[in-house]
């Protein structure tokens, strides 16, 4: 009878330990991806856009590839210039998460969603959407 306690007691120890390391892969919203939009920096926000990511500016939304929601981006921050960018709230699932934010340029204020997956072991920004605030 003691040998099954033993057992049964090392067993749920085992079990317990493994599932300790065994954590769920969150992708959350890498701080150069705040930096760069907060700092109108195209080249750095474009290093994390998945191959085609889902682009909404204001009225213009469609999917991209990547090199083509950079250069859309960069045409943003040109007639946009940031003066500050900050997060009002995240959240997400096991694998994804989102983000909303402020951004507040000389064009006037935008409300920002980002939207993350993880993907081959990397966070990239699925879907982003500008909103100008009041409209």
């Amino acid at each position: 009878m003691i040998r099954y306690r033993q057992f049964y007691r090392l067993s749920f120890f085992l079990i317990l330990l493994s599932t300790a390391f065994m954590r769920p892969v969150r992708s959350e919203i890498p701080e150069a991806v705040i930096n760069a939009i907060g700092r109108g920096n195209a080249a750095v926000l474009a290093s994390y856009f998945n191959p085609s990511l889902e682009l909404a500016i204001v009225d213009k939304e469609d999917v991209y590839t990547k090199q083509q929601a950079e250069l859309i981006m960069r045409d943003f921050f040109t007639r946009n210039t940031p003066s500050s960018f900050t997060i009002l709230h995240k959240g997400g699932k096991e694998g994804s998460q989102f983000a909303i934010g402020n951004l507040v340029t000389s064009g006037g204020s935008y409300r920002v969603t980002i939207l993350v997956k993880m993907k081959d072991g990397k966070t990239l920004i699925h879907q982003l959407l500008f909103e100008k605030d009041g409209e």
